[in-house]
């Protein structure tokens, strides 16, 4: 049983200490990722997440090309290509976990908007 510093998504077979600054909060919401870096081979990825926090979010997903450190954009919550609600972040893999039926569990650590949306709360951008 993990104790308070640890997590252990469903299925995990490892415990890791906790680094989260903030709590996470259990949701399932349609996210896209997309790989950020041309080195990668190109995919979008439409996974469904299994919490998440000011910093970062886990998912399962079947994509089996991620990896530790790989650069990510993820957009969350995301429903459509053009739904004005769309945010997409620049985000980095931080930790990659084997599941059971070919699944895995994917951690990362959201690092900057990249969208810029000025009539959006909470942007810094001048009218």
């Amino acid at each position: 049983m993990p104790t308070k510093n640890e997590i252990a998504p469903e299925g995990a077979e490892k415990q890791y200490p906790e680094k989260r600054r903030s709590r996470r909060a259990k949701i399932a919401q349609t996210l896209r990722v997309r790989p950020s870096e041309p080195k990668d081979e190109p995919f979008e990825d439409l996974p469904v997440s299994i919490n998440v926090s000011k910093e970062g979010i886990l998912f399962k997903t079947r994509q089996a090309t991620y990896y530790t450190g790989m650069r990510v954009f993820v957009t969350f919550p995301y429903s459509s290509p053009h739904d004005p609600m769309n945010c997409e972040y620049l985000a980095q893999v931080v930790r990659v976990d084997k599941l059971p039926n070919g699944r895995f569990g994917i951690a990362v650590n959201l690092l900057m908007t990249v969208n810029y949306s000025p009539g959006k709360p909470g942007s810094t951008g001048r009218p």
